[in-house]
């Protein structure tokens, strides 16, 4: 949503605002569902819940960057979300189906969005092939973590996929569009991300704050 006026041009505004829209949704309704299990709502998960309580992948926490890294970010993070989202259309809890069912269409958007931008960007000037290249490379050591499998996968396995099973389909979805650009994969060393332990990089403390801090200054506001 950052994005929104500063983005390259007013399509691009109106597209990424959307896809923060869509994103938002997905958590709206994934954060409802887990609250069930607690008598919490969307709101107590999201404002009232300290660094440590979250459980989300380095990827998503890193700063927005210049154009090609948010795009970058957006391209690998879309081309796990389809993966995931297709697996839970076959889940065993109805809730986390019908959840997938709207999400999957809105994650192919995003990823068919993300993979045209990443041709544009290696397919133009010398400067955006340089920039999109170092973008991907920066963001590579935290894709490793998306798909590391834990006790608590394994616990879940009716449920939800193991993460490692997701990786195959990642990988052919990724190689297509780097090497239709014209694009190496590439082959960062794995960052030691724990985000799903609750153990977050540096980044993410900031924008809890800034994401938390209304609702904290005020509570029980309504508006």
């Amino acid at each position: 949503g950052w994005w929104i006026s500063r983005a390259p041009e007013l399509e691009e505004d109106l597209a990424l605002g959307n896809i923060a829209l869509d994103l938002l949704g997905h958590a709206r309704a994934l954060l409802h569902y887990a609250g069930t299990a607690s008598d919490r709502s969307e709101d107590d998960l999201a404002y009232w819940r300290d660094e440590p309580e979250f459980r989300s992948c380095w990827l998503v926490e890193q700063p927005n960057g210049h154009f090609g890294d948010t795009i970058a970010r957006q391209f690998l993070f879309s081309a796990y979300q389809v993966e995931l989202y297709v697996a839970l259309l076959r889940s065993t809890d109805s809730s986390l189906r019908a959840i997938a069912g709207k999400a999957e269409r809105e994650v192919r958007y995003h990823l068919d969005h993300a993979a045209q931008w990443i041709l544009r960007l290696a397919g133009g000037t010398e400067e955006s092939r340089e920039r999109i290249v170092v973008s991907l490379e920066d963001l590579w050591p935290y894709v490793d973590e998306l798909f590391a499998d834990d006790e608590l996968m394994e616990r879940l396995a009716d449920v939800a996929p193991r993460p490692s099973s997701l990786r195959a389909g990642f990988d052919r979805t990724v190689g297509s569009v780097l090497a239709e650009a014209g694009l190496e994969t590439p082959r960062a060393k794995p960052a030691r991300a724990a985000g799903r332990s609750g153990e977050h990089s540096t980044p993410m403390g900031y924008l809890l704050t800034e994401l938390q801090w209304l609702a904290r200054r005020h509570p029980g506001a309504t508006w």
